[in-house]
């Protein structure tokens, strides 16, 4: 059985893609598109969910410290939008608080020396962020 989830971080410049694989219970980068427009983008994310036949598309949210949906967060609100009205997919979101801190810490525990840890990680932190989503639907109920 699949269930295979996409996970996305939404950036303004790149939108990192992880992809789960088909048990639903690891995360993995796949790719980083750089944005275009969220029409676009949204038709891009459809179009990549539907080659891998997920189940669910998971996209990072930011929260302000109160709980309320921040700015950035109401930009994850509209590709969320987007992407429901072209495609059949649920699309989920999960809180994407820390993602791209803990994928640069990611990569100086794994040894990639500073020189090397310049770049992009958007998809490191989609990773982060679906695999905190598959760990949360995986826990049994307590």
């Amino acid at each position: 059985m699949n269930n295979r989830y996409l996970g996305i971080d939404p950036g303004d410049k790149r939108i990192g893609i992880a992809v789960s694989d088909e048990t639903g219970t690891i995360a993995n980068p796949h790719l980083v598109l750089n944005h275009i427009s969220r029409a676009e983008n949204a038709r891009r994310i459809v179009d990549i969910a539907t080659e891998l036949s997920v189940i669910g598309i998971v996209i990072g949210q930011t929260l302000t410290d109160e709980g309320e949906v921040s700015f950035q967060g109401r930009k994850s609100e509209r590709l969320k939008d987007s992407i429901e009205q072209i495609g059949e997919i649920p699309v989920t979101f999960w809180n994407e608080d820390f993602s791209t801190n803990s994928a640069q810490e990611s990569r100086r525990a794994m040894g990639i020396k500073a020189k090397n840890r310049q770049g992009h990680f958007d998809a490191i932190a989609a990773t982060i962020i679906l695999q905190g989503y598959l760990d949360s639907i995986s826990r049994p109920s307590a």
